[in-house]
């Protein structure tokens, strides 16, 4: 029990002391923010600080720091590390950078920004990828919810799968403040009321369950095929993902940064929103670990929680009526229902607004807006009928990949735009080289990519080779092209113009 509250209280010293370090690096201005030059009484709304922080909170807080802990919770307490780690040093400063560079840019989607910074070829690479995530993001965060729903009532998943559509396109289609701003409060106490029902629920079962305190061993419960334990590195890391850092959380940032009414209110909003989801998934992630740990009586750890399949809906249900009761557990669920579908919302919002950014097209007309929701759901829809962790698995690497295109565009924009003080640009340079590692190093090892991990030990020490040579050759490209010659790139993102259609 003591790494967990070590590990809370350094997220929470972290954001005041490293999260006021970003703040001061990026330097807030006092200049006007698009929702007060040009509100347009859709996207562009502006709300108060809190309501913004809630909105973003439960924006990127989907099933990622939840069902992503769990099954995190497999390699065992060294998930701690990658949580505390990945949300002060990669996840917040990502999530802050997407959200402050969007408003710059008009609110622009975070496509569009990435291109502006790293040029014509990644900026049409971005708009797909984009939507492509955001629908996998959507369908995740649709089916999940929904097989949730169906352990606790009557009706099956496919029903519920129908019901949160038809949600998600009123949520796509109206203005932020008709649906989203009315209902985000009320799932704002939900999504409280889980988290502190799991964590003190845990700490009441103690005695039979108790918090496992660090260790870096690998604990992940050995193949059934016996070809061993799954490395942490990379797989750890992928799979923990919203919980530490999330590329999705770029493509939510610009729906609040279309809202804010202050650049000040950055570090609050954006940084402090990802701590928040940090400590969601420390929660978790140390509960998953006591209840599991164990749990046959035969010693043969987390087993348990490998063989119903890692972080999904049959072990949160597990562990929210074991550990909170009759009572308790359907709230404490409620919660995590809430989770996935205030994300799933807007990920086909943003999805709809990275299209109408891509085309230039106008979002105040209701009948364009229709014609880009509909498509985009029924997608979403169709997707829904594939295997379930298929699609987490996808969602799960692109994720990162994005995160790390999204770092190494703050790097260029800092290496660029702050003259004499372009060494700021490591605050952003350093995570997105960590990361160009672990996304490379997956793509070769994962049975889903080119699946190296299949050539045993070789293949793994093939993959980290890989990675790492990949991110030295991203990090190089950085420094020769970038950051030693600000000017060329300076001058093309001068030339690029992005924002809304006039």
């Amino acid at each position: 029990m003591l790494t967990f509250f070590i590990s809370l209280i350094v997220l929470i010293v972290g954001y005041l002391i490293y999260g006021s370090l970003v703040e001061r690096v990026f330097k807030p201005s006092d200049n006007p923010t698009p929702a007060m030059t040009n509100p347009d009484g859709v996207d562009y709304v502006p709300i108060s600080t809190a309501k913004a922080f809630l909105i973003q909170l439960l924006n990127i807080a989907g099933l990622g720091p939840i069902f992503g802990a769990i099954s995190g919770a497999m390699w065992g307490p060294s998930v701690y590390i990658w949580i505390v780690c990945g949300t002060l040093f990669a996840g917040a400063v990502h999530d802050f950078m997407a959200g402050m560079l969007s408003e710059r840019n008009d609110g622009a989607s975070i496509s569009e920004v990435t291109g502006k910074y790293l040029g014509p070829a990644m900026h049409n690479v971005m708009r797909v990828f984009s939507v492509v995530l955001l629908v996998l993001v959507g369908v995740v965060f649709m089916v999940g919810p929904a097989g949730l729903l169906a352990q606790i009532t009557p009706l099956n998943i496919k029903i519920w799968t129908v019901i949160i559509l038809c949600y998600y396109f009123l949520a796509t289609l109206l203005p932020i403040d008709k649906i989203i701003g009315k209902v985000y409060p009320f799932f704002g106490i939900l999504l409280i009321l889980m988290a502190f029902g799991i964590i003190i629920g845990t700490m009441i079962h103690s005695g039979e369950r108790p918090m496992m305190e660090l260790t870096f061993k690998n604990l992940y419960p050995g193949n059934v095929d016996g070809t061993g334990v799954k490395p942490i590195w990379p797989l750890m890391f992928i799979t923990v993902a919203c919980g530490a850092i999330s590329g999705f959380h770029a493509t939510q940032s610009p729906i609040v940064s279309r809202c804010i009414k202050s650049e000040k209110d950055g570090r609050k909003i954006f940084y402090g929103a990802m701590v928040a989801e940090g400590i969601i998934a420390l929660i978790w992630a140390s509960a998953a670990v006591a209840f599991f740990w164990n749990k046959d009586g035969s010693g043969t750890g987390l087993s348990a929680l490998k063989k119903i399949g890692g972080g999904n809906s049959k072990s949160v249900y597990q562990m929210c009526v074991a550990l909170l009761g009759k009572i308790g557990g359907p709230i404490a669920l409620l919660g995590v229902i809430v989770c996935p579908i205030t994300s799933g919302d807007t990920a086909f919002r943003s999805a709809r607004m990275t299209i109408f950014d891509w085309f230039k097209l106008d979002e105040k007309n209701i009948k364009v807006r229709l014609s880009a929701a509909i498509p985009l759901l029924l997608i979403g829809y169709g997707i829904s009928f594939i295997n379930y962790n298929v699609v987490w698995r996808y969602f799960s690497w692109s994720n990162q990949t994005l995160a790390m295109i999204v770092l190494w565009a703050g790097a260029v924009y800092f290496a660029t735009n702050y003259g004499k003080e372009r060494n700021r640009c490591w605050i952003a340079a350093v995570p997105a080289t960590f990361m160009s590692a672990v996304s490379i190093t997956y793509l070769m090892y994962a049975p889903e990519c080119f699946n190296l991990g299949a050539k045993g030990s070789s293949g793994l020490v093939i993959s980290y080779v890989i990675g790492v040579i990949a991110a030295i050759v991203c990090l190089t490209i950085f420094l020769v092209t970038v950051y030693r010659n600000p000017a060329a790139s300076l001058e093309r993102q001068q030339s690029t113009i992005i924002g809304r259609k006039e």
